[in-house]
């Protein structure tokens, strides 16, 4: 498929930090004008540059973790430690969007006290949020994002600690996610590997589901009859 747009290389990270009722995490909105993700929630991230590659060579997966923390300096006025980040997944745009991403998503510890700093022009908000907080005001439409936020957020959603994640996470598989769009039953459907019309493009396809859905202005995973060999993306 040669009309098929290239997805370019880029990254994000998840900063965390400890507070008593469990992981926090810091979202940023981006400017409602933006083409892609206009007034989304999302965290600290976006293309990689070619300083990212110095003293990395070709090696496009070291270069995104530089990128991600160049980022989020650059968004948040916050810098992760190259060596605290832990890589979670690895996200593609589908094939039919015009405008595609090849997308590294880390994690990184931040300390309580850190500021944040926003410049007001792509980033118009922001706000430390408790994670389980931030999914339950997506669930009641009121913190919109996109499914690859949304995914993270239910995958960290386990961890009572910034350590008990970093521990965790460092020697987990990093799923390599591709979704493809449908619909399902006139609602936006993103399949993943293991869902009955992955292949076919047809969210009506019968079988197992794997596959978030856009009920009104939220997203809601499930993942049923999926293969064994074919994990969830989060904590079931």
């Amino acid at each position: 498929m040669s009309d098929v747009p290239e997805a370019r290389p880029s990254s994000t990270v998840v900063l965390l930090r400890d507070a008593n009722s469990g992981l926090e995490t810091l979202l940023l909105k981006r400017n409602k004008a933006l083409f892609f993700a206009g007034g989304l929630w999302v965290f600290p991230g976006g293309a990689l540059d070619p300083e990212d590659f110095d003293g990395v060579g070709d090696d496009v997966v070291a270069a995104s973790r530089i990128a991600a923390a160049r980022e989020a300096q650059e968004e948040s006025g916050l810098l992760p430690h190259l060596e605290d980040m832990v890589l979670l997944s690895h996200w593609i745009t589908p094939v039919v969007e015009p405008k595609r991403f090849s997308t590294w998503i880390y994690a990184a510890p931040l300390a309580a006290d850190d500021e944040v700093v926003i410049d007001g022009g792509e980033i118009h908000d922001s706000r430390w949020i408790g994670v389980r907080d931030a999914i339950a005001e997506h669930e009641v439409g009121e913190l919109a994002m996109l499914p690859p936020t949304y995914i993270t957020l239910r995958g960290l959603v386990g961890y009572d600690t910034v350590a008990q994640m970093v521990a965790v996470e460092r020697d987990s598989p990093v799923p390599e996610v591709l979704p493809v769009v449908g619909d399902d039953k006139g609602r936006r459907a993103v399949m993943f590997r293991g869902d009955a019309g992955y292949d076919s493009a047809d969210a009506s396809t019968e079988g197992a589901r794997h596959r978030a859905i856009l009920n009104g202005k939220h997203w809601e995973y499930v993942y049923r009859d999926v293969p064994a060999d074919i994990p969830s993306l989060i904590s079931l």
